[in-house]
C-alpha cells in the first residue's frame, strides 16, 4: 500500500509540475549545451532546457516521506536513501549550474565531484554501521563473503563508480529513464520479496517519477534530467543494491551502465596505447549513432536489453 501511495504521488508530481519547469527555464534561456566533439545531429538540442531532475528528485522526496509516515516506514534506511538521493543531486545540480553559468559544456572539476562523492559515501556508511548491517557481500553460488573494513571501501567505490556510470548513459533523449525505471523496479521486486519495505517504497517512488518524466524527455525531449537527475539515480541505486544485499547483482540488473562505462574505458586505453580507436565514439550508444542506428532504436534496444537483465537476474536469485 505505502509503495503505491509513493508511487502515485511522485508520478502525479512529476508529471504536472514538470510543464511549469520547462517554461521557467525557456524563460530564462537556461538551455543544454552541447559538446562539441559530440555527434554533428545533436547541435539542434542546444537549448533544451535541462535539469530536469529537480523536479523528479522533489516527487521522489515528497511522495516517499508521505508514504513512509502513512505506512509507518520512515526508518533510517529510507532517510539515507533520501540522503545519497538529495545530495548526488545537489553535486549534479552545482555542475550543471556552472554550465549553464559559463555557457560550455564543462562544470565541475573531476576532483570536485568525487570528493562531493566520497562525503556521500562516508555518510551513508555511518547509517549503515549504526544499523548493524553486514560489512560483506553475498558472491551467488558461494554466500556471503565478509570484508571487514575493506568492505568500507567497496561501498566508496561502488556509489562513486555507479553515479558516474549512469551519468555516462544519459545521452540520448529517454535513455537513462528507460533503463533507470526498469532498474529500479527490479529492485523494488527484490525489496518487497525480502519484506524491506522502506526500499521497497523509495523504489517506486523512483519509477514513478521516471515514468512521469519519460512523458517529457522521449525523443524528441522537451527537458533533460541533466546531471542532477543522472548523478541522484546512480548513487541511489548503488546504495539500494548495498542496503539490500545484493551489491553484485548490479553488474548484471544494470548491464547497460556497465557497458556504457567500460566503452569509454576501453576506448580511452586503446588510444592511448595504440593511438587507434575501438568505437566510432563513446560512450557506445553514441557509437550506435554513428553506425545509423535512430535514438528510438538505441533506446529500444537498451531498453529491451535491461528487460532481459533484469527478468534473468530475478530468476537466478529465486
Amino acid at each position: 500500500m505505502s509503495s503505491t501511495i509513493a508511487f502515485v504521488i511522485s508520478f502525479i508530481i512529476t508529471l504536472v509540475c514538470m510543464p511549469a519547469l520547462i517554461r521557467y527555464f525557456r524563460s530564462k534561456h537556461e538551455g543544454q549545451m552541447i559538446r562539441e566533439e559530440g555527434p554533428s545531429w545533436h547541435e539542434k538540442k542546444s537549448g533544451t532546457p535541462t535539469m530536469g531532475g529537480l523536479m523528479f528528485i522533489i516527487a521522489i522526496i515528497v511522495g516517499s516521506l508521505i508514504a513512509g509516515a502513512v505506512g509507518h516506514l520512515l526508518s533510517p534506511v529510507l532517510l539515507i536513501l533520501l540522503f545519497i538521493l538529495i545530495l548526488y543531486g545537489l553535486l549534479g545540480m552545482w555542475d550543471d549550474s556552472i554550465k549553464l553559468f559559463r555557457r560550455q559544456n564543462e562544470g565541475l572539476k573531476a576532483w570536485q565531484k568525487l570528493l562531493g562523492q566520497i562525503v556521500g559515501a562516508v555518510v551513508f556508511l555511518m547509517v549503515y554501521v549504526h544499523e548493524g548491517l553486514p560489512l560483506g557481500i553475498v558472491i551467488p553460488g558461494f554466500g556471503n563473503l565478509n570484508l571487514g573494513w575493506i568492505y568500507f571501501l567497496f561501498v566508496a567505490f561502488w556509489l562513486v563508480g555507479f553515479s558516474n556510470a549512469v551519468n555516462l548513459t544519459d545521452g540520448l533523449d529517454g535513455l537513462v529513464a528507460g533503463v533507470a525505471t526498469i532498474s529500479f523496479a527490479t529492485y523494488g521486486i527484490i525489496a518487497a520479496h525480502q519484506h524491506q519495505y522502506d526500499v521497497m517504497l523509495f523504489c517506486f517512488a523512483v519509477v514513478g517519477g521516471l515514468l512521469a518524466f519519460l512523458v517529457y524527455n522521449h525523443k524528441p525531449a522537451k527537458i533533460f534530467m541533466g546531471d542532477m537527475g543522472s548523478l541522484a539515480l546512480g548513487g541511489a541505486l548503488a546504495a539500494v543494491s548495498i542496503l539490500l544485499h545484493h551489491e553484485l547483482s548490479l553488474l548484471w540488473i544494470g548491464l547497460i551502465y556497465v557497458c556504457e562505462t567500460a566503452s569509454v574505458i576501453l576506448q580511452v586505453a586503446s588510444f592511448k596505447l595504440t593511438g587507434k580507436r575501438i568505437f566510432l565514439m563513446s560512450p557506445i550508444h553514441h557509437h550506435f549513432e554513428m553506425k545509423g542506428w535512430s535514438e528510438w532504436r538505441i533506446d529500444l534496444t537498451f531498453w529491451a536489453i535491461s528487460l532481459v537483465t533484469a527478468a534473468t537476474g530475478l530468476w537466478a536469485m529465486w
